[in-house]
């Protein structure tokens, strides 16, 4: 009887450890980690990018202009770490729309990067994963908007 009273109790604890349990794959904490994200591109902080992008991240830039890996975000935040800063002014987001399947999110929208002598408009996507209950950016593809759309 005892032991039948004792496997009840460790599933109704179960249950509610599951239910109590947070997810990061939620529109809200998405738009928010993908500003953060904005953010550390302004500011670099090369710790915050080794805690959010996975091992295989890319990042895809205008017209393949350039492909970025998690190590190469890392060391291009150090850098600028080292020269004092980065020579974006800004970088404004708008627009933003997060599409979530599961543990992936697919984020949209547009932000306008100001490094001199005008502002460029870009369209971004990237891909956010959840594992073990923590989002990491996986993809960015940044797409530079022509002045005359």
């Amino acid at each position: 009887m005892k032991s039948s009273i004792f496997i009840i109790l460790l599933g109704f604890v179960s249950y509610f450890s599951a239910s109590a349990q947070q997810t990061c794959m939620t529109v809200t904490s998405i738009k928010a980690l993908d500003a953060q994200w904005e953010e550390k591109n302004l500011n670099p902080d090369p710790e915050f990018f080794k805690s959010i992008l996975t091992d295989n991240f890319i990042w895809v830039h205008n017209h393949v202009s350039s492909v970025d890996d998690k190590e190469s975000v890392i060391k291009r935040a150090e850098r600028q770490i080292a020269n004092e800063g980065s020579n974006t002014r800004s970088r404004i987001q708008s627009d933003v729309e997060v599409a979530i399947t599961g543990n992936t999110a697919i984020v949209t929208g547009y932000t306008i990067v100001d490094r001199g002598p005008t502002p460029i408009k870009y369209n971004f996507m990237r891909t956010y994963i959840e594992i073990d209950g923590k989002c990491f950016l996986a993809g960015n593809h940044t797409m530079a908007i022509p002045d005359e759309e």
